[in-house]
């Protein structure tokens, strides 16, 4: 596992490690909340590596465990002369913010129990100060809504990937066989001519290069696909740098079999020779 990148999320309890850790899944990251930094040598020895969908490891850990603050130098200082290459990203909020999130939520702060909060989260930051130290990076969330630091992670997650975790998934479908829920843009192109009514064309599909010729080389349709795949060249990226890990595309037409599958495969071949991973779907076919 020394090939893959690690990562350590640890920091102030309501700080958002859990919007961190999800922002990481986004990323393909292997998550694990809560881990106990002893455990981290044996779990990096698991047989992990041969599953290529994996990007690398973010494992969260705080106060829950109680011997994070006596054990973590030492286990940081033997996964360095071990080869493990790590970052350390430390998440903190002021006090006001951290109190006023605890009463949203009702959650019990981790050493609540013989204290107060507030002398929770002072105790809290004296006890992890230490551990600050090693921080590669220090968010502070205290003004950031949970979008402002999702994007926050994602950008920094991203520079140490070799490549973009961001993902286009393109679905064909017909209109007749219900609106697919799972679309976050929908294209009717039910204006298109409709190679059903061919006869020679009726009872193949839009993967069929009959079909894809008639479709494709209507004036109409090459109007039609300038404009939204000049688009789709101009949003994808914005919905990305958004924070975005991936966006459904759906392309509808009557029956889902002819005009949205051939206008589905165009988008996908365009969109995959820009270097964006991109999957497609024909649902009704």
């Amino acid at each position: 596992m020394k090939n893959f990148n690690i990562t350590i999320i640890t920091g102030m309890a309501g700080s958002g490690k859990s919007t961190a850790a999800e922002a990481y899944e986004d990323m393909g990251y292997y998550c694990v909340d809560n881990m106990p930094v002893e455990l981290i040598p044996k779990f990096l020895e698991l047989p992990l590596d041969h599953n290529i969908e994996i990007s690398g490891f973010a494992l969260v850990m705080d106060l829950r465990e109680k011997g994070l603050i006596s054990k973590y130098q030492a286990i940081f200082e033997h996964l360095r002369n071990h080869g493990y290459e790590f970052d350390v990203l430390f998440l903190e909020a002021d006090e006001n913010a951290l109190i006023k999130r605890y009463s949203q939520t009702r959650r019990h702060h981790p050493l609540a129990k013989q204290k107060n909060l507030t002398q929770a989260i002072r105790a809290e930051k004296i006890l992890l100060e230490p551990l600050r130290r090693e921080a590669d990076l220090i968010i502070d969330t205290s003004h950031m809504t949970v979008h402002h630091l999702r994007a926050r992670i994602l950008d920094y997650g991203r520079n140490s990937l070799t490549h973009t975790s961001f993902q286009v998934n393109l679905l064909s479908f017909g209109f007749k066989n219900g609106v697919p829920l799972n679309a976050d843009v929908m294209m009717d192109v039910r204006f298109l001519v409709n190679p059903f009514f061919e006869p020679d064309l009726k009872e193949l599909n839009g993967e069929s290069k009959p079909v894809r010729d008639f479709v494709l080389n209507q004036p109409e349709t090459r109007r039609f696909l300038d404009k939204y795949l000049d688009m789709l060249d101009y949003l994808l990226p914005l919905y990305e740098k958004e924070g975005k890990a991936y966006i459904t595309l759906g392309i509808g037409c009557t029956g889902g079999r002819h005009r949205s599958v051939a206008i589905a495969r165009k988008v996908f071949d365009h969109i995959e020779k820009k270097g964006v991973q991109v999957t497609i779907t024909h649902r009704d076919i």
